[in-house]
């Protein structure tokens, strides 16, 4: 058997840390081995039980959940999966929490905290089991600056770009966004997130990005030099009318286990778009987009995705890769220019389609 993943719960609310602690217990292969109700008490508990995971409730007394997250990362980084709150204050305190180096969130409701986190037990079992094999950066690789952005895109209109991720894509979309030109094809990007994370990351990027960055609205124009974010809890797909690039977004059942799915944006710009798009797939925990982008990549699209050494989980680019929809892996500092020069048609962007079970 192997060795169970160690826990340490930190969280102000002792109804919380009790839930908690019973709710990951009650998967075989976790260990909580403590809890703490603050990070004075908690910083004593890292050094004294070594956990390999640490849950941080974003608000707490005497230091707030992402100040000492910083300290976390600065003096022993590891592992952290932050507990918020289905708020907008939340959500931008979470995304600034992930982008300093937290593996991952777990959003609990504001009614009926108990009920909520009882219902999603298995995604935080899954989830923490997933930061436990996460590789966490060194905090000068999140500070660290985006190279020059390279000159601005000249190519045809009839261009997409889509983008897929999920565990750790906070970070590596915002890296990959930042080192693209302002003058770019329109970008469709579903990352797994809840409602209303969604409308804060999209604000976030939209203030820091080249391009404008907003939150897919259904029928919006899909235009150059935007950037167009799937809603939470909304399928976003690409759609063509009178001859134009548009969003649409729906309700229909998750795919993948997911809603946004990755592989319902991607199977939409295979079908719309085919030889036009080019697709990329970033970290993230399970095998969502993998069949999509492989429908993409016989529709012809060039077809990008994140190496295993740059991803924070290696685990939805390893499945494209794997399943043949891959054509071309590549560290995440240099996928902006992969994507790009796809674009520019400077790299085979007429893809062959793939032959099962191989990537090339």
């Amino acid at each position: 058997m192997n060795k169970r993943v160690k826990v340490l719960i930190v969280d102000d609310s002792a109804v919380i840390r009790q839930l908690l602690s019973m709710l990951l217990s009650e998967d075989p292969e976790i260990e909580v081995v403590g809890t703490a109700g603050d990070p004075l008490i908690a910083r004593d508990r890292i050094k004294e039980l070594n956990p390999d995971v640490v849950t941080l409730d974003v608000e707490m007394p005497n230091m707030d959940g992402v100040t000492f997250l910083r300290k976390i990362m600065a003096l022993r980084p590891m592992p952290v999966v932050m507990i918020s709150t289905l708020t907008q204050a939340g959500a931008e305190t979470t995304l600034e929490a992930l982008e300093i180096g937290a593996v991952d969130f777990i959003a609990k409701p504001v009614h009926d905290v108990a009920a909520g986190l009882t219902d999603i037990a298995h995604e935080l079992q899954t989830k923490i089991k997933a930061a436990a094999r996460a590789r966490v950066r060194m905090p000068s690789a999140a500070l660290a600056k985006p190279k020059a952005v390279r000159p601005q895109w000249t190519g045809s209109g009839e261009r997409i770009i889509a983008i897929g991720a999920s565990t750790g894509g906070v970070e590596a979309l915002k890296k990959v966004l930042m080192a693209m030109p302002a003058v770019c094809p329109p970008i469709l990007i579903t990352q797994h997130m809840p409602p209303r994370f969604t409308t804060a990351f999209a604000e976030r990027l939209n203030r820091e990005c080249p391009m404008s960055v907003h939150e897919a609205e259904h029928n919006m124009p899909a235009e150059p030099n935007h950037a167009y974010i799937a809603p939470g809890a909304f399928h976003l797909e690409l759609v063509r009318v009178g001859g134009y690039y548009r969003c649409s977004l729906n309700e229909a059942p998750a795919v993948s286990g997911h809603r946004p799915s990755v592989d319902v944006l991607f199977r939409s710009v295979a079908r719309v778009a085919g030889r036009s798009a080019v697709g990329a797939i970033l970290t993230g925990m399970g095998k969502d987009g993998a069949e999509g982008m492989l429908e993409m990549r016989n529709a012809g699209a060039y077809t990008l995705g994140q190496d295993e050494a740059s991803s924070l989980i290696y685990g939805m680019p390893r499945a494209a890769f794997e399943r043949g929809a891959v054509v071309r892996q590549c560290a995440l500092s240099n996928m902006a220019d992969a994507i790009m020069d796809a674009c520019d048609g400077d790299a085979k962007a007429h893809a062959a389609p793939a032959r099962a079970g191989k990537a090339r």
